[in-house]
């Protein structure tokens, strides 16, 4: 274990090294950090720090950066979760206040995490099968076609075209819409099937086609694995960081054209928590030079997707990691008050 001392050196490396893109020196240090020792002492700290792997020399002459399991510990034991300015919290609840819909809502989300944090962000919208039924609406669109609408309590809107084998008239139409509605509303995704499974048995003989056509397009709806989207923007940030990559930014750029990549780094969103991933902790190569923070936002205790941003390992963790959690809280009261 490092002593409390020596924690206070990598603490300072990291702090310098992030806001001035500069190898940080012994006097340095002791010049800009209250440490309490001298610069000969700091270096003995360094070498030790440089020994364990949490620091290294880029340059034979320079002074020492952090490195992947330097971040970490800093991390897991050293930066705090910087909270935002009232001013800050303020413009989050305006900005997002304004969306009209969960289309407006995501893409104000993704522009407003990488205006704070300068960085690329990444926004999952939420996921079907861990939302409930807001409302289900049926349309007659022609004597023998309908439209379903799908409502969840997120806002997320799916419409599907049914082609009805008879002609449904508009009594029996709005007989299903009420029936459905009575079993389903305010129920999960996972629960719907076996609430409907008997209801084409409940209408005329003439009917129960059409009905069963109607309860296969909605079932259909529900699992269907296309669900998983996101938005990503802030790209153009990278470019404030070239040198923080090695040779060249476009193994990063390729990986967040990926959106399979960028789902799997998201992970599950039941996991709701706050995940760091630093360097090569992120498994996919051309991420190796970033760092990855991500939250899981929702409209009640349970999260239905995730947010985040990516970045150089060089990265304000305590403010970045602020900024995510605050924007994920925002945009969970909006879910919840739509």
């Amino acid at each position: 274990m490092l002593s409390e001392r020596r924690l206070e050196v990598l603490r300072a490396i990291v702090q310098d090294y992030v806001g001035t893109e500069e190898p940080v020196g012994s006097k340095a240090l002791t010049e800009r950090h209250q440490l309490g020792v001298s610069p000969a002492t700091v270096r003995n700290d360094m070498a030790v720090l440089e020994d364990e792997g949490f620091i290294a020399q880029p340059h034979t002459s320079a002074g020492r950066i952090p490195t992947d399991k330097g971040y970490r510990l800093f991390v897991d034991k050293l930066a705090g979760v910087k909270p935002l300015s009232s001013p800050e919290r303020r413009a989050i609840q305006n900005f997002l206040d304004g969306a009209v819909d969960l289309d407006d809502v995501v893409g104000r989300t993704v522009r407003l995490l990488a205006q704070l944090t300068r960085q690329v962000a990444v926004v999952q919208y939420p996921s079907l099968t861990r939302s409930t039924v807001r409302h289900v609406e049926l349309l007659a669109l022609a004597p023998a076609r309908l439209m379903l609408v799908l409502i969840t309590d997120t806002g997320r809107v799916e419409q599907r075209l049914i082609d009805c084998q008879a002609l449904f008239g508009e009594a029996s139409l709005a007989d299903l819409r009420a029936r459905l509605n009575s079993r389903v509303v305010g129920r999960r995704f996972a629960d719907v099937p076996q609430l409907v499974q008997d209801l084409p048995e409940s209408f005329e003989q003439d009917d129960r086609g059409t009905v069963s056509t109607v309860l296969s397009v909605l079932l259909e709806t529900l699992v269907e694995e296309t669900e998983e989207r996101l938005m990503i923007g802030g790209t153009a940030n990278l470019t404030r960081f070239g040198h923080d990559f090695p040779l060249t930014i476009r193994p990063v750029l390729e990986a967040l054209e990926e959106h399979v990549v960028m789902l799997k780094l998201l992970g599950e969103a039941k996991d709701s928590g706050m995940t760091v991933r630093i360097g090569h902790e992120n498994a996919h190569e051309g991420l190796a030079s970033t760092s990855v923070v991500t939250v899981g936002y929702g409209s009640g205790d349970e999260a239905v997707a995730k947010l985040g941003v990516v970045g150089p390992t060089r990265m304000d963790y305590p403010g970045t990691m602020g900024a995510v959690r605050a924007v994920a809280r925002y945009v969970g009261q909006i879910l919840a008050e739509s």
